[in-house]
């Protein structure tokens, strides 16, 4: 792996999310790996640590979340615009080399059983909460989270230090027709 990566702990979990940033969502099953962009993934609870996505019925990677009980959520860099842009325009279902075409590297991380996207600032593996309503009404999917891990170069002591980081490692928060905007600056509010 090319940059260092330290564990969170999962009471501090929900900080790698809380500033809403665009995310990717890869899961594993009988041997398949898929990698998505979703925009819409949010803290939802501190312990146990839970979060909350929007899987479209029409994507493989919730296919394959259906079917594993488990996936990764990851808060992709600046670096990785790209990246999410064409993940998220693309679809398994229709070019099965769809993670090669758009750059993905996936690695592993010892005793998870699920693909991880190098390059990210951060990593959410989880385990299905299952809610068949709220998956088939609307499409929302809970996780609760297994594992936590931040690059140590943007994340440490349980907060994000963009403005002391690389410029490519902040965070992406999209907003539509291919625009996607980088965290800005930290705004600190002393009492």
């Amino acid at each position: 792996m090319s940059h260092p990566i330290a564990a969170v702990p999962l009471e501090k979990a929900y900080r790698l999310l809380n500033h809403g940033p665009t995310t990717l969502v890869s899961a594993r099953h009988a041997g398949v790996d898929d990698v998505m962009a979703a925009s819409w993934a949010c803290a939802l609870d501190f312990a146990p640590a839970k979060l909350t996505v929007v899987l479209d019925k029409s994507t493989r990677t919730r296919q394959l979340v259906e079917r594993s009980g488990r996936f990764v959520i990851h808060v992709p860099t600046v670096a990785q615009v790209r990246l999410t842009h064409q993940v998220g325009h693309s679809s398994l279902a229709d070019e099965p080399g769809k993670l090669q075409r758009c750059g993905v590297t996936l690695f592993d991380i010892e005793g998870q059983d699920l693909p991880f996207v190098q390059g990210c600032s951060a990593w959410l593996a989880c385990r299905l909460v299952p809610e068949p309503h709220n998956q088939q009404a609307y499409d929302l999917f809970i996780g609760e989270v297994t594992g936590a891990w931040a690059d140590s170069r943007v994340f440490s002591d349980g907060h994000w230090h963009f403005e002391q980081a690389d410029p490519d490692l902040r965070s992406l928060h999209y907003i539509a027709g291919g625009r996607f905007y980088a965290i800005g600056d930290a705004l600190d509010v002393t009492p």
